[in-house]
């Protein structure tokens, strides 16, 4: 394979996860191969080619919103205030979620039930400093845990998936949840 022909593979690649993060995004896990194939303006043996099966595609969507998502939490690890910190990546898992249809449940289930779930493996790595931070900051709670607010996130994210306006509802849900419910605020 020459350089030029190793450089159009990458090309199509790349177009085909932009364009599939967008279907999967607005179709979820269902979305058309034949559409992101036409969308991405290569034929659907292309798409097989470079992932041959419906899991494959998605996966690679997943775990680029993934790798998104962690790279975002080692940013913030940086910050003077773990508890901002902390709420401000959350938000974006919130956002991401949503705008995600099928990372709430990558999050929540993994292909391999018998396995460990691997998106929320590494969702998890990625936050547990800046958790860490804000317990020391006296943010959060000592007795709470990245697993209880990756699990929230994915629950509010999956309850609000068909509402009208996901996004602020998902928004609403997650400030009532840093809130609380006590009327002292």
């Amino acid at each position: 394979m020459t350089d030029r022909q190793r450089a159009d593979a990458r090309r199509n690649h790349e177009r085909i996860l932009a364009v599939a993060e967008q279907e999967v995004a607005e179709h979820g896990a269902n979305a058309s191969l034949e559409q992101i194939a036409r969308v991405a303006g290569v034929g659907s043996a292309t798409v097989r080619r470079h992932f041959p099966t419906r899991q494959a595609l998605l996966q690679a969507v997943l775990w680029h919103r993934i790798e998104v998502l962690c790279e975002r939490a080692r940013e913030l690890t940086a910050s003077d205030d773990g508890g901002k910190a902390l709420l401000a990546w959350l938000a974006d898992l919130v956002t991401y979620c949503v705008g995600a249809k099928g990372l709430a449940t990558a999050l929540a289930y993994d292909s391999d039930p018998t396995g460990p779930n691997s998106c929320a493996s590494a969702i998890e790595e990625a936050a547990e400093p800046l958790l860490r931070k804000a317990v020391e900051d006296g943010a959060v709670a000592r007795d709470i845990t990245v697993s209880e607010l990756v699990g929230l996130i994915v629950g509010i994210a999956m309850v609000t998936e068909h509402h009208g306006e996901p996004e602020k509802a998902a928004g609403r849900l997650f400030a009532v949840a840093v809130a609380g419910i006590s009327p002292v605020r």
